[in-house]
């Protein structure tokens, strides 16, 4: 299923465009990604980012001034610099083809603070539906997201001095990295087969569990055009990351989380990738102690498929399964069901399903519904929409209540009924 994290293009240039200032004291400039060298005067600067339910934002950039001498608070407002954004795809859209969420503007600085290093740090207004700000690009013809190409560029336009009152000169900015503390706790590994990232809980003594994170369709990779990321499977949405919080490594007692990229989308060929996932988990459980009876899968969309796929595939590895808005029925009229009745009636893992009922992308009723009556003991959350801190997402991301544990029949959340699995041995 195509999974967009956006909610339009955005090609609005501002007319407060950056330019240079012949002000001393006064810096303006643009770069890349990359990092450049940085002379004297010159100031790196970090783009910090958050994954939001909706997709993830650079929410505040840190500056490199701590090594320019102590910087008086006092003249810092968030008047003192302009940042400017454009966010582009790596890979040109096809003849026709819409890009969701590529966007040239100013962006709104909301507060300026220095942090602990005696480095400056810009908050960038950010919100749920806010245009500009994202990382992620959605390429409908392809139906996938990709990472945008960022490039931040910062007009400082008043002076700024040291506590002893004399004047700071920045003669320019070179733009670093993109971090995200949460996305890059998960380390970049790879099977012959797929890539994936892993989370290793901070406490990993003995055992432990295993939870198995399967993307939607839109953090596929895209191998016709070169690109398979390892990176939108943790930036589209908080799926994978959501497990990794400190609430849910309490309640699973320090649990492992893979995230597997399929090489374009799970629903293309299910009995294909379903040997492939198995490898991964194979690959980790080889390099890490992982508990045989606590390995769990969970997955949204073409993942909810997945998961429901696995549990068929391989009726003994998994202690429980949460399928989220997974698809079983035919894509198209006549043909047959992605998952047969058969199949569904013959899973013996444990599995709580979860769905909106204004989900139009996978329909409830053909599908979650349907998989629910027929998989034997299964239980089921259907929700009426999906609205998580009063934004109202559409219907077809109800994994938002799994990220955030949200689901709960007769008082035991989702993942405590998890962390109590255990398959027989």
């Amino acid at each position: 299923m195509a999974v967009p994290i956006s909610r339009r293009t955005v090609l609005a240039a501002s007319a407060g465009a950056a330019a240079t200032l012949a002000v001393p004291g006064l810096a303006e400039a643009r770069t890349g990604r990359r990092e450049t060298g940085r002379g004297k005067g010159r100031v790196g600067f970090v783009l910090n980012a958050t994954t939001l339910d909706g997709g993830e934002q650079v929410t505040s950039l840190t500056l490199d001034t701590s090594r320019l001498g102590p910087i008086d608070p006092a003249s810092l407002s968030t008047g003192t610099f302009r940042v400017h954004a454009t966010a582009t795809s790596p890979i040109p859209p096809a003849p026709g083809e819409l890009i969701f969420s590529e966007y040239d503007l100013d962006r709104v600085v909301t507060a300026v603070r220095l942090d602990r290093r005696g480095d400056i740090v810009l908050s960038l207004s950010t919100a749920e539906g806010q245009l500009g700000g994202g990382t992620l690009g959605y390429l409908t013809a392809r139906g996938r997201n990709v990472r945008l190409d960022l490039t931040y560029t910062i007009t400082q336009l008043a002076p700024l001095t040291r506590r002893d009152g004399r004047p700071v000169t920045i003669t320019g900015f070179d733009q670093g990295r993109l971090a995200n503390f949460e996305v890059d706790a998960f380390d970049h590994h790879r099977t012959a087969d797929l890539k994936y990232r892993l989370y290793e809980p901070k406490s990993a003594r003995g055992a432990r569990p295993l939870i198995v994170w399967l993307h939607g369709g839109g953090e596929g990779g895209l191998l016709p055009d070169g690109y398979y990321d390892n990176e939108t499977t943790l930036r589209a949405n908080r799926g994978a990351l959501g497990f990794a919080t400190p609430q849910a490594q309490r309640i699973f007692g320090g649990a492992y989380v893979v995230a597997p990229q399929s090489t374009s989308y799970w629903i293309e060929d299910g009995d294909r990738f379903a040997p492939q996932i198995q490898r991964v988990i194979r690959d980790v459980t080889r390099r890490h102690r992982i508990d045989p009876s606590r390995i769990y899968v969970a997955g949204c969309s073409n993942g909810g498929y997945m998961s429901l796929k696995m549990t068929t595939v391989y009726p003994e590895l998994f202690a429980a399964s949460v399928p989220v808005c997974g698809v079983v029925a035919s894509l198209q009229a006549g043909a047959p069901p992605l998952i047969p009745d058969a199949q569904l009636a013959a899973i013996s893992t444990p599995t709580w399903l979860i769905t909106s009922l204004d989900d139009t992308t996978v329909p409830p009723g053909p599908n979650t519904i349907h998989a629910n009556e027929v998989i034997p003991g299964s239980l089921m959350t259907l929700y009426d929409n999906v609205i998580w801190d009063g934004y109202q997402f559409p219907g077809h991301w109800s994994w938002i209540y799994l990220a955030h544990n949200d689901p709960a029949i007769d008082g035991t959340r989702v993942w405590q009924w998890m962390s109590a699995r255990r398959r027989r041995r």
